[in-house]
Protein backbone atom coordinates (compact mmCIF):
# COMPACT_ATOMS: atom_id res chain seq x y z
CA UNK A 1 0.00 0.00 0.00
CA UNK A 2 0.81 3.68 -0.84
CA UNK A 3 -0.95 6.21 0.50
CA UNK A 4 1.44 9.04 -0.92
CA UNK A 5 -0.51 11.35 -3.02
CA UNK A 6 0.23 11.58 -6.71
CA UNK A 7 1.54 15.32 -8.21
CA UNK A 8 -2.48 15.54 -9.73
CA UNK A 9 -4.18 14.64 -5.87
CA UNK A 10 -1.29 17.25 -4.39
CA UNK A 11 -2.40 19.82 -6.92
CA UNK A 12 -6.16 19.65 -6.74
CA UNK A 13 -5.77 19.23 -2.94
CA UNK A 14 -3.92 22.23 -2.46
CA UNK A 15 -6.14 24.08 -4.58
CA UNK A 16 -9.39 23.06 -2.78
CA UNK A 17 -7.26 24.19 0.41
CA UNK A 18 -7.16 27.79 -0.99
CA UNK A 19 -10.50 28.07 -2.16
CA UNK A 20 -12.10 27.04 0.62
CA UNK A 21 -9.52 29.13 2.67
CA UNK A 22 -10.35 32.14 1.03
CA UNK A 23 -14.54 31.68 0.79
CA UNK A 24 -15.58 29.44 4.09
CA UNK A 25 -15.24 31.86 6.61
CA UNK A 26 -16.82 32.50 9.61
CA UNK A 27 -18.74 35.19 8.29
CA UNK A 28 -20.08 33.49 5.34
CA UNK A 29 -21.03 30.20 7.19
CA UNK A 30 -22.87 32.46 9.64
CA UNK A 31 -24.77 34.71 6.53
CA UNK A 32 -25.73 30.99 4.78
CA UNK A 33 -27.40 29.88 7.93
CA UNK A 34 -28.63 26.07 7.03
CA UNK A 35 -28.44 26.42 3.52
CA UNK A 36 -25.55 26.06 1.47
CA UNK A 37 -22.81 28.44 -0.21
CA UNK A 38 -23.58 28.54 -4.18
CA UNK A 39 -20.35 31.14 -4.50
CA UNK A 40 -18.46 28.06 -3.09
CA UNK A 41 -20.01 25.61 -5.30
CA UNK A 42 -19.51 27.40 -8.18
CA UNK A 43 -15.66 28.52 -7.35
CA UNK A 44 -15.25 24.63 -6.77
CA UNK A 45 -16.74 23.61 -10.10
CA UNK A 46 -14.67 26.43 -12.16
CA UNK A 47 -11.74 25.03 -10.61
CA UNK A 48 -12.47 21.79 -11.98
CA UNK A 49 -12.48 19.94 -8.93
CA UNK A 50 -15.38 17.83 -8.99
CA UNK A 51 -14.47 16.56 -12.72
CA UNK A 52 -11.13 15.90 -11.13
CA UNK A 53 -12.07 12.78 -9.20
CA UNK A 54 -12.12 10.91 -12.52
CA UNK A 55 -8.92 11.36 -12.43
CA UNK A 56 -7.74 11.33 -8.99
CA UNK A 57 -10.21 8.62 -7.41
CA UNK A 58 -11.81 7.77 -4.71
CA UNK A 59 -8.42 9.09 -2.58
CA UNK A 60 -8.39 12.13 -4.46
CA UNK A 61 -11.76 13.05 -2.92
CA UNK A 62 -10.54 11.92 0.47
CA UNK A 63 -7.94 14.57 0.17
CA UNK A 64 -10.50 17.31 -0.78
CA UNK A 65 -12.74 16.37 1.62
CA UNK A 66 -10.86 16.29 4.29
CA UNK A 67 -10.02 20.48 3.61
CA UNK A 68 -14.07 20.92 3.48
CA UNK A 69 -14.47 19.50 6.54
CA UNK A 70 -11.39 21.87 8.30
CA UNK A 71 -14.20 24.64 7.28
CA UNK A 72 -17.03 23.12 7.50
CA UNK A 73 -18.31 24.15 3.92
CA UNK A 74 -21.73 23.61 3.10
CA UNK A 75 -21.37 22.61 -0.14
CA UNK A 76 -22.53 19.05 -1.60
CA UNK A 77 -18.92 18.34 -2.40
CA UNK A 78 -19.42 14.58 -1.21
CA UNK A 79 -22.72 13.48 -2.62
CA UNK A 80 -22.14 15.05 -5.81
CA UNK A 81 -18.54 13.40 -5.99
CA UNK A 82 -19.52 9.58 -4.69
CA UNK A 83 -23.34 9.46 -5.68
CA UNK A 84 -22.99 11.23 -9.33
CA UNK A 85 -19.38 11.62 -10.48
CA UNK A 86 -17.81 8.55 -9.25
CA UNK A 87 -21.20 5.64 -9.55
CA UNK A 88 -21.97 6.72 -12.96
CA UNK A 89 -17.95 6.98 -13.86
CA UNK A 90 -18.25 3.17 -12.82
CA UNK A 91 -21.60 1.50 -13.42
CA UNK A 92 -23.21 3.83 -15.76
CA UNK A 93 -23.70 2.97 -19.84
CA UNK A 94 -21.62 4.46 -21.82
CA UNK A 95 -25.01 6.86 -23.09
CA UNK A 96 -25.12 7.80 -19.22
CA UNK A 97 -21.68 8.65 -19.11
CA UNK A 98 -21.82 11.26 -22.02
CA UNK A 99 -25.07 12.26 -20.51
CA UNK A 100 -24.68 12.95 -16.93
CA UNK A 101 -21.02 13.35 -16.26
CA UNK A 102 -20.85 17.00 -18.22
CA UNK A 103 -23.17 18.29 -16.09
CA UNK A 104 -22.00 17.23 -12.49
CA UNK A 105 -18.18 18.42 -13.61
CA UNK A 106 -19.29 21.63 -14.42
CA UNK A 107 -21.64 22.10 -11.74
CA UNK A 108 -25.04 22.41 -13.00
CA UNK A 109 -26.49 19.17 -12.07
CA UNK A 110 -26.08 18.31 -8.28
CA UNK A 111 -26.41 14.72 -7.12
CA UNK A 112 -27.28 12.93 -3.76
CA UNK A 113 -27.81 9.45 -2.01
CA UNK A 114 -30.96 8.11 -0.45
CA UNK A 115 -28.58 5.66 1.08
CA UNK A 116 -27.97 3.00 2.90
CA UNK A 117 -30.71 1.05 1.40
CA UNK A 118 -34.01 0.48 4.04
CA UNK A 119 -36.11 -1.53 2.30
CA UNK A 120 -38.64 1.35 2.30
CA UNK A 121 -38.30 1.85 -1.77
CA UNK A 122 -40.12 -0.76 -4.23
CA UNK A 123 -39.25 -0.76 -7.94
CA UNK A 124 -42.36 -1.66 -10.46
CA UNK A 125 -41.18 -1.46 -14.22
CA UNK A 126 -39.19 1.80 -13.88
CA UNK A 127 -41.12 3.31 -11.72
CA UNK A 128 -39.83 3.66 -7.49
CA UNK A 129 -42.71 3.87 -4.53
CA UNK A 130 -41.65 4.63 -0.69
CA UNK A 131 -40.01 7.19 1.33
CA UNK A 132 -36.70 7.82 2.40
CA UNK A 133 -36.89 9.77 5.89
CA UNK A 134 -34.06 12.13 5.42
CA UNK A 135 -31.16 12.76 2.37
CA UNK A 136 -28.23 14.89 2.80
CA UNK A 137 -28.11 17.63 0.48
CA UNK A 138 -31.86 16.68 -1.21
CA UNK A 139 -32.90 20.50 -1.54
CA UNK A 140 -29.61 21.41 -3.59
CA UNK A 141 -30.11 18.18 -6.15
CA UNK A 142 -31.17 17.78 -9.36
CA UNK A 143 -30.95 13.97 -9.25
CA UNK A 144 -30.91 11.30 -6.33
CA UNK A 145 -29.55 7.85 -6.52
CA UNK A 146 -32.04 5.91 -4.85
CA UNK A 147 -31.09 2.06 -3.90
CA UNK A 148 -34.76 0.18 -3.84
CA UNK A 149 -35.10 -3.04 -1.65
CA UNK A 150 -33.45 -5.30 -4.11
CA UNK A 151 -30.49 -2.91 -3.98
CA UNK A 152 -30.63 -1.69 -7.47
CA UNK A 153 -29.53 1.80 -8.32
CA UNK A 154 -31.75 4.21 -9.88
CA UNK A 155 -31.51 8.13 -10.80
CA UNK A 156 -34.64 9.85 -10.42
CA UNK A 157 -34.74 13.63 -10.88
CA UNK A 158 -35.85 15.65 -7.90
CA UNK A 159 -38.98 17.49 -10.02
CA UNK A 160 -39.90 14.17 -10.56
CA UNK A 161 -40.42 13.08 -6.87
CA UNK A 162 -43.86 12.94 -5.11
CA UNK A 163 -42.19 14.97 -2.22
CA UNK A 164 -38.80 16.72 -1.39
CA UNK A 165 -39.37 18.57 1.93
CA UNK A 166 -37.37 20.05 4.26
CA UNK A 167 -35.78 18.62 7.09
CA UNK A 168 -33.54 19.58 9.89
CA UNK A 169 -30.44 18.12 10.62
CA UNK A 170 -27.72 18.48 13.67
CA UNK A 171 -25.26 20.03 10.65
CA UNK A 172 -26.41 22.05 8.07
CA UNK A 173 -26.11 20.17 5.28
CA UNK A 174 -29.91 21.10 2.99
CA UNK A 175 -31.66 17.76 3.93
CA UNK A 176 -35.17 16.97 2.85
CA UNK A 177 -37.38 14.12 3.34
CA UNK A 178 -38.28 12.12 -0.37
CA UNK A 179 -41.08 10.68 -0.93
CA UNK A 180 -41.62 8.44 -4.09
CA UNK A 181 -45.31 7.68 -5.45
CA UNK A 182 -45.29 5.81 -8.83
CA UNK A 183 -41.86 8.19 -9.35
CA UNK A 184 -40.49 7.55 -13.20
CA UNK A 185 -36.53 7.00 -12.30
CA UNK A 186 -33.67 5.42 -14.89
CA UNK A 187 -32.16 2.52 -13.84
CA UNK A 188 -27.98 3.54 -13.56
CA UNK A 189 -26.07 1.00 -15.95
CA UNK A 190 -27.54 -1.94 -17.96
CA UNK A 191 -30.79 -3.84 -16.54
CA UNK A 192 -28.70 -6.41 -14.70
CA UNK A 193 -31.95 -8.46 -14.33
CA UNK A 194 -33.93 -9.10 -11.06
CA UNK A 195 -31.81 -8.97 -7.99
CA UNK A 196 -28.61 -8.87 -9.49
CA UNK A 197 -27.79 -5.05 -8.62
CA UNK A 198 -25.65 -6.05 -5.08
CA UNK A 199 -22.43 -5.52 -6.74
CA UNK A 200 -23.22 -2.17 -7.76
CA UNK A 201 -24.90 -0.96 -4.54
CA UNK A 202 -21.98 -2.03 -2.58
CA UNK A 203 -19.59 -0.61 -4.34
CA UNK A 204 -21.18 2.93 -3.95
CA UNK A 205 -21.75 2.02 -0.27
CA UNK A 206 -18.46 1.36 0.30
CA UNK A 207 -17.19 4.59 -1.48
CA UNK A 208 -19.78 6.75 0.45
CA UNK A 209 -18.56 5.36 3.80
CA UNK A 210 -14.48 6.41 2.28
CA UNK A 211 -15.54 9.69 1.59
CA UNK A 212 -17.40 10.51 4.58
CA UNK A 213 -14.47 9.11 6.85
CA UNK A 214 -12.60 11.25 4.45
CA UNK A 215 -14.69 14.51 5.69
CA UNK A 216 -14.86 13.72 9.42
CA UNK A 217 -11.20 13.72 9.09
CA UNK A 218 -11.17 16.91 8.35
CA UNK A 219 -13.89 18.43 10.50
CA UNK A 220 -11.77 16.60 13.71
CA UNK A 221 -8.49 18.38 12.05
CA UNK A 222 -10.03 21.56 12.19
CA UNK A 223 -12.14 21.16 15.56
CA UNK A 224 -8.22 20.18 17.34
CA UNK A 225 -6.39 23.01 15.30
CA UNK A 226 -9.04 25.55 16.76
CA UNK A 227 -8.34 23.98 20.63
CA UNK A 228 -4.52 24.22 20.30
CA UNK A 229 -5.31 27.82 18.89
CA UNK A 230 -7.34 28.81 21.82
CA UNK A 231 -5.53 27.00 24.68
CA UNK A 232 -2.40 28.59 23.36
CA UNK A 233 -3.86 31.72 24.09
CA UNK A 234 -6.09 31.63 26.64
CA UNK A 235 -4.41 32.01 30.04
CA UNK A 236 -5.35 30.20 33.48
CA UNK A 237 -3.44 30.27 36.64
CA UNK A 238 -1.15 32.95 34.68
CA UNK A 239 -0.21 30.85 32.09
CA UNK A 240 -1.84 29.46 28.68
CA UNK A 241 -4.17 26.14 29.39
CA UNK A 242 -1.87 24.19 26.42
CA UNK A 243 1.05 24.31 29.38
CA UNK A 244 -1.38 22.44 31.45
CA UNK A 245 -0.83 18.40 31.27
CA UNK A 246 -4.57 17.47 31.28
CA UNK A 247 -5.18 19.71 28.42
CA UNK A 248 -1.99 18.19 26.33
CA UNK A 249 -3.13 14.87 27.22
CA UNK A 250 -6.30 15.36 25.63
CA UNK A 251 -5.35 17.12 22.94
CA UNK A 252 -2.49 13.96 22.50
CA UNK A 253 -5.51 11.53 22.09
CA UNK A 254 -7.95 13.64 19.97
CA UNK A 255 -4.70 14.07 17.44
CA UNK A 256 -4.15 9.92 17.63
CA UNK A 257 -7.99 9.28 16.99
CA UNK A 258 -7.63 11.59 14.03
CA UNK A 259 -4.97 9.88 12.81
CA UNK A 260 -6.69 6.41 13.06
CA UNK A 261 -9.94 8.09 11.05
CA UNK A 262 -7.37 9.30 8.32
CA UNK A 263 -5.32 5.90 7.76
CA UNK A 264 -8.25 3.84 7.76
CA UNK A 265 -10.12 5.77 4.71
CA UNK A 266 -6.77 6.19 3.03
CA UNK A 267 -6.54 2.35 3.28
CA UNK A 268 -9.79 1.71 2.37
CA UNK A 269 -10.05 4.60 -0.40
CA UNK A 270 -6.42 2.87 -2.00
CA UNK A 271 -8.15 -0.70 -1.95
CA UNK A 272 -11.35 0.99 -3.61
CA UNK A 273 -9.08 2.73 -6.66
CA UNK A 274 -6.89 -0.28 -7.07
CA UNK A 275 -9.95 -2.43 -7.76
CA UNK A 276 -9.67 -4.83 -4.79
CA UNK A 277 -12.62 -5.76 -1.97
CA UNK A 278 -12.94 -2.75 0.07
CA UNK A 279 -15.82 -3.77 1.76
CA UNK A 280 -14.34 -4.68 5.05
CA UNK A 281 -11.66 -1.35 4.70
CA UNK A 282 -14.63 0.77 4.06
CA UNK A 283 -16.58 -0.75 7.18
CA UNK A 284 -13.53 0.12 9.13
CA UNK A 285 -12.86 3.35 8.10
CA UNK A 286 -16.88 4.00 8.71
CA UNK A 287 -16.10 2.67 12.58
CA UNK A 288 -13.47 4.99 13.52
CA UNK A 289 -14.95 8.13 11.77
CA UNK A 290 -17.96 7.50 13.65
CA UNK A 291 -16.53 6.14 17.36
CA UNK A 292 -13.36 7.87 17.30
CA UNK A 293 -14.97 11.27 15.47
CA UNK A 294 -17.50 11.33 18.59
CA UNK A 295 -14.85 11.76 20.86
CA UNK A 296 -12.62 14.29 18.54
CA UNK A 297 -15.20 16.80 18.41
CA UNK A 298 -16.32 16.46 22.66
CA UNK A 299 -12.85 17.52 23.12
CA UNK A 300 -12.24 20.33 20.60
CA UNK A 301 -15.74 21.34 22.74
CA UNK A 302 -14.83 21.01 25.93
CA UNK A 303 -11.52 22.53 25.83
CA UNK A 304 -12.88 25.18 24.60
CA UNK A 305 -14.61 25.95 28.05
CA UNK A 306 -17.55 28.23 27.73
CA UNK A 307 -16.50 29.69 24.93
CA UNK A 308 -17.13 26.49 22.96
CA UNK A 309 -20.67 26.62 23.50
CA UNK A 310 -21.29 30.07 22.38
CA UNK A 311 -22.54 30.32 18.83
CA UNK A 312 -20.67 33.15 17.78
CA UNK A 313 -17.55 30.56 17.94
CA UNK A 314 -16.75 28.57 14.87
CA UNK A 315 -15.73 25.38 16.83
CA UNK A 316 -19.49 24.45 17.24
CA UNK A 317 -19.94 24.00 13.93
CA UNK A 318 -17.63 21.08 13.97
CA UNK A 319 -19.01 19.76 17.49
CA UNK A 320 -22.53 19.82 15.34
CA UNK A 321 -20.77 18.57 12.01
CA UNK A 322 -19.08 15.67 13.77
CA UNK A 323 -22.06 14.47 15.70
CA UNK A 324 -24.09 14.23 12.02
CA UNK A 325 -21.37 12.70 10.38
CA UNK A 326 -21.52 10.02 13.61
CA UNK A 327 -25.11 9.65 13.03
CA UNK A 328 -24.83 9.22 8.78
CA UNK A 329 -22.24 6.61 9.35
CA UNK A 330 -23.97 4.31 11.70
CA UNK A 331 -23.38 4.02 15.44
CA UNK A 332 -20.42 1.66 16.23
CA UNK A 333 -22.31 -1.18 17.21
CA UNK A 334 -24.12 -1.21 14.02
CA UNK A 335 -21.03 -1.08 12.12
CA UNK A 336 -19.46 -3.49 14.04
CA UNK A 337 -22.25 -5.86 13.64
CA UNK A 338 -22.46 -5.47 9.93
CA UNK A 339 -18.45 -5.64 10.05
CA UNK A 340 -18.91 -9.26 11.86
CA UNK A 341 -21.29 -10.61 9.79
CA UNK A 342 -19.18 -9.81 6.30
CA UNK A 343 -15.74 -11.59 8.10
CA UNK A 344 -17.97 -14.59 9.02
CA UNK A 345 -18.99 -15.05 5.55
CA UNK A 346 -15.02 -14.82 4.91
CA UNK A 347 -12.16 -17.48 4.80
CA UNK A 348 -12.53 -19.10 8.53
CA UNK A 349 -8.82 -19.49 8.72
Amino acid sequence: MDFTPTEEQEAARDLAARIFGDLATHERLAAAGTGSDPELWKALCAAGLPGAVEETGLLGLVLLLEEQGRRTAQVPLAATCVYGILAVARHGTEEQRARLLPGLRDGTAVTTGAFPATGGVVAHEGRLSGAVPWVPWLRDATHVLVADAEHGLWLVRTEDAAGTGTVELTAPWSAGRLVLDGTTAERLGPDPGAGAGSGAYADVLAAARVAFAGLQAGVCAGSLARAVEYTSVREQFGRPLSTHQAVQLRAADAHMDIEAIRVTAYEAAWRHDEGLDAGEAALTAAWWASEAGKRVVHTGQHLHGGMGADLDHPVHRHFLWGRQLDAYLGCGTELLAELGDLLAKGDPS
